[in-house]
C-alpha cells in the first residue's frame, strides 16, 4: 500500500483525481500531514468522511515509533527506526542550548567504503524512501523542537537523489514543513556526478567530506576518491556562490600522523584557495579494527589555528554522543540491534 508521507503536492493531487476528490483537497492533506503531523487519516476533519474512508482504503500514513532510544550523559540521544524494508537505521538528536540539531540517516547502510566510519563497515543494505527520510523526523518525541537538521548519519545522501530532492522539497516547501533551507545542511563524501544537481536544484547548506587533500591519501580511506577526485569536487564548487545565504563547508576528521601535518595544511589552502567556506574539525572516535587515533586537544587546536590564520575559518566540533555511539563516524546497526 502506498504512504502519503513522502507525497508531494502533485503527488497528492494525483491521488485525489484517482479517488475523485476536490482538487485543493491535496493541500488540506498536505497541511494535515506536514504542519500539523496527524497519526491518522481520521483526523483530517475537512475532509469528507467519505474522502477519508477512500484515503484509507488506498493509502497509509506511512510512520514508525523508533524501536528504541538511548540517552548520553551529555544529553544526546540516539533513536532506532526500522525501515519499510525491515532494515534498521539511526538518528540523533543533539541538543546544545536554543539549538536542537537532528541528524537524520539517508540510506541504510552505506557503499562509500570509508576506511573512518562504521557505517561503512555495514555496506550498503538500501537506500530509504521518501517516507522513511521523514519518519525519523515526524516521529520524533522532540519534533516540535528541532531548529536545525542535518544530513549527516548513515548513508551518502547524494547517492539516493531519487529520495533526498523530494524530501528536501518538502521539507522547505510552502506546501510542505515550510523550513527555511538555512535550518539543512546535506553532507556528501563529493559524489561529483551529482553534487551540481543537488546545488541547482536546492538552497540548503552543503558539507563536503574531506578529511584529506592529497588524492593518493584520500583514495587509501576514502574510495570514492578513485570515482570522484575531491579537486573535481572543489572546481565544481567554484561555479557556485557561497557568499550569501548558502554556505558551504568542508569536513575534516583529525587523524594523528596521518592528516595533520604541515605539508597537509599547505595543500588545503591550495585546494580551497578562494573558496569562501568554512572548515569543520573532527575528532577522529575509534571504530573496532581501525588502525588510526585521534591527536591531543593541544594539536587539534594548533591546527585549527594555523589554518584560521592562513584565511581558512577553521573550528573543531565538539564531540556529542560518544558514549553511545552516537558521534561522528559511530552510527551502524550491522549487528541488528532492535
Amino acid at each position: 500500500m502506498r504512504t502519503l508521507y513522502g507525497m508531494s503536492l502533485e503527488e497528492l493531487q494525483q491521488l485525489c483525481a484517482e479517488l475523485q476528490l476536490p482538487r485543493f483537497a491535496a493541500k488540506q492533506i498536505a497541511r494535515w500531514l506536514y504542519r500539523r503531523h496527524v497519526g491518522s487519516i481520521d483526523e483530517m476533519t475537512d475532509i469528507s468522511a467519505a474522502g477519508r474512508a477512500l484515503l484509507k482504503e488506498k493509502v497509509t500514513l506511512g510512520l514508525s515509533a523508533p524501536l528504541r532510544e538511548s540517552v548520553s550523559k551529555d544529553g544526546t540521544k540516539k533513536y532506532l527506526f526500522k525501515t519499510s524494508e525491515g532494515a534498521l537505521i539511526e538518528s540523533a538528536y543533539i541538543p546544545d542550548g536554543e539549538r536542537a540539531t537532528l541528524c537524520v540517516s539517508s540510506q541504510a547502510g552505506c557503499r562509500m567504503g570509508c576506511r573512518f566510519c562504521a557505517t561503512a563497515q555495514q555496506g550498503l543494505q538500501h537506500s530509504l524512501s521518501v517516507a522513511d527520510i521523514l519518519n525519523q523526523i515526524i516521529s520524533l518525541p522532540e519534533r516540535d523542537g528541532l531548529t536545525n537538521l542535518v544530513f549527516m548519519g548513515m548513508g551518502e545522501p547524494l547517492d539516493n537523489m531519487a529520495s533526498l530532492l523530494p524530501a528536501l522539497e518538502i521539507l522547505t516547501a510552502e506546501w510542505g514543513f515550510g523550513w527555511s533551507p538555512t535550518r539543512i545542511t546535506v553532507s556528501t563524501a563529493g559524489v561529483a556526478k551529482n553534487l551540481a544537481e543537488f546545488l541547482d536544484k536546492t538552497k540548503v547548506h552543503l558539507a563536503v567530506s574531506l578529511h584529506n587533500p592529497f588524492h593518493e591519501e584520500r583514495a587509501e580511506i576514502m574510495p570514492i576518491e578513485k570515482a570522484y577526485p575531491i579537486a573535481d569536487v572543489v572546481e565544481i564548487l567554484r561555479r557556485y556562490d557561497f557568499t550569501h545565504q548558502r554556505r558551504v563547508s568542508f569536513e575534516y576528521i583529525v587523524m594523528s600522523g596521518l592528516n595533520n601535518s604541515p605539508r597537509h595544511i599547505k595543500e588545503l589552502c591550495r585546494l580551497l584557495n578562494g573558496i569562501k567556506c568554512r572548515m569543520n574539525l573532527i575528532r577522529f572516535h575509534k571504530i573496532p579494527s581501525s588502525p588510526y587515533f585521534s591527536p591531543d586537544q593541544e594539536k587539534m587546536e594548533r591546527f585549527r589555528d594555523t589554518l584560521t590564520a592562513k584565511g581558512i575559518m577553521t573550528t573543531i566540533r565538539a564531540s556529542r554522543g560518544e558514549d553511545i555511539e552516537a558521534a561522528c563516524g559511530l552510527l551502524s546497526t550491522r549487528e541488528g540491534k532492535a
